[in-house]
């Protein structure tokens, strides 16, 4: 992908994460950190029935007498409109390729397309990290609502995604079909493309509760999905209630965290020689009620971590959104039920890089006392569908020097909430997989966390936390020695919670 091409998307990003941090402020109720105590974070399904208390609004706008049901309004499909859409996503950056940057492989032809229908054809390709774990799944979220704002459901957008990401691939470049691009476009494009979607509703069904805020909502969802805001200046929608957004009962909760962190990558010890540097987290929870655990994203989880004394800016990123769950029993002090997950890791800091597609079944207890405390814990098992991470051997085409697996993921968190008070959490995720492309190796990944937030005053809290990521690097060749990089750290932070 061109260095143009992938500045622009770079910066649309940026828009996307700059509007959900100030959507905090946009219809916003400041919440007391009991009710993140409250939020079952640890699976990132949520109750919002349970927390209705605090989520009483004042000053609220009746609601148009349609936007008083539960009932899914049925949308139009327009189909030539969202084919539109989804072609000019491959149209505008190969005329890009083609005309502004003249790039090699941007003259493409039919007899090119023709020769990459053959299975052989296929290859792994050798672009940077970053483009390949965030770029093309940005990309294939605009095929994902090119027809999720058209009218189209979950399942029929994400076969767009796939058929978008696929006609890339074969006649978008002359250079091989990517495997990897393939399984990353259309992977991350549907987890990406579901979730602003939905965040875009939500804020815009708040347009039917504060009329004067409508159009501040409008401007905060085009940059969540700049898709759908051009639909609705298409269609006249600007500014207006419309049944679809107003019958939305979504709940999303977010948590801000600012503070100092202190690291090491060399040595492994933080003591005596690590160094220190800012930290700031941004978690979002998206809850549309458990009524219905068979409906692909009625609740996900997002956290992003960044800071400042690292090799990047951003250091974390971990997704995690439903795609089918079952309740299996009850009893007096506590719940049991299984939970299909699709997740989303990365990391990339000092010692290592780590991007993953993951598919985990998740076992899932929550017990509780006296309502004020409570006890979750969660056991997660699963494939890791494809996977990155360094190998210092290997230089693979122009930029490419990690390798590509797949393998199993395993992964375990706890939270104990005591009085709404105090929230202590454990977390780990595990895995190993095998070499597909690059160097033979297999590898095996630890991240684990411990955290303490203690609500002091309010929405605010003061949160203490240690953790340890490691990457070790097993390879078959004994020319190549094998590694272990570690990155242990601590943190402090005051934290802001706010939902809206």
């Amino acid at each position: 992908m061109p260095l143009r091409v992938k500045m622009i998307m770079r910066l649309l990003q940026y828009c996307l994460l700059l509007t959900v941090l100030s959507l905090c402020n946009v219809n916003a109720d400041a919440q007391h950190f009991g009710f993140l105590h409250g939020v079952d974070t640890t699976i990132q399904l949520l109750d919002t029935s349970r927390h209705a208390r605090w989520g009483q609004r004042s000053q609220v706008h009746s609601r148009p007498s349609f936007a008083r049901t539960a009932e899914e309004p049925k949308r139009e499909k327009k189909f030539w409109r969202a084919g539109s859409e989804w072609f000019l996503a491959q149209a505008f950056p190969a005329t890009f390729n083609r005309f502004i940057t003249k790039d090699p492989y941007s003259y493409i032809s039919f007899k090119n397309f023709i020769n990459h229908q053959r299975f052989s054809a296929w290859d792994w390709d050798d672009n940077q990290f970053t483009t390949n774990h965030l770029d093309h799944p940005y990309h294939g979220q605009l095929y994902f609502n090119a027809f999720r704002s058209n009218g189209y459901n979950f399942y029929q957008s994400s076969i767009a995604t796939l058929a978008g990401s696929y006609l890339w691939e074969t006649g978008g470049e002359t250079q091989a079909p990517s495997i990897n691009d393939l399984i990353n476009t259309t992977y991350g494009g549907i987890i990406l493309g579901e979730m602003t979607h939905r965040i875009a509703r939500n804020i815009l069904g708040r347009g039917s509760r504060y009329p004067r805020l409508r159009t501040s909502n409008e401007i905060g969802a085009f940059f969540v999905n700049p898709v759908n805001g051009l639909n609705r200046l298409l269609d006249g929608k600007w500014g207006k209630v419309d049944k679809y957004n107003a019958v939305d009962s979504s709940a999303i909760w977010t948590e801000v965290n600012i503070g100092m962190r202190r690291f090491d990558a060399q040595e492994g010890d933080i003591v005596e020689k690590g160094k220190n540097g800012s930290y700031g987290r941004l978690r979002l929870w998206y809850s549309n009620g458990l009524q219905n655990l068979k409906r692909p994203f009625d609740q996900f989880y997002v956290n992003l971590e960044f800071g400042k004394g690292d090799s990047t800016f951003i250091n974390a990123v971990n997704v995690h959104a439903l795609l089918y769950g079952n309740k299996f029993f009850k009893t007096k002090r506590g719940e049991h039920y299984g939970v299909l997950s699709a997740n989303y890791d990365f990391y990339n800091n000092d010692a290592f890089f780590y991007g993953a597609q993951n598919l985990i079944y998740n076992w899932n207890s929550e017990f509780r006392y006296k309502k004020q405390n409570r006890l979750n814990m969660s056991l997660g098992v699963g494939a890791i569908l494809l996977a990155a991470v360094p190998d210092p051997y290997l230089l693979y085409g122009a930029s490419r020097n990690y390798n590509y697996g797949s393998g199993a993921g395993y992964r375990y968190r706890a939270e104990l909430s005591v009085l709404n008070r105090l929230l202590i959490t454990g977390d780990y995720n595990g895995g190993v997989f095998f070499t597909v492309s690059g160097n033979e190796s297999y590898y095996i990944l630890h991240a684990a966390t411990l955290e303490a937030s203690l609500r002091v005053i309010k929405s605010f809290s003061l949160n203490v936390s240690s953790g340890y990521f490691a990457l070790e690097g097993h390879f078959e060749d004994e020319q190549y020695a094998d590694f272990n990089r570690k990155f242990p750290f601590g943190r402090i932070s005051i934290g802001y919670n706010v939902r809206f």
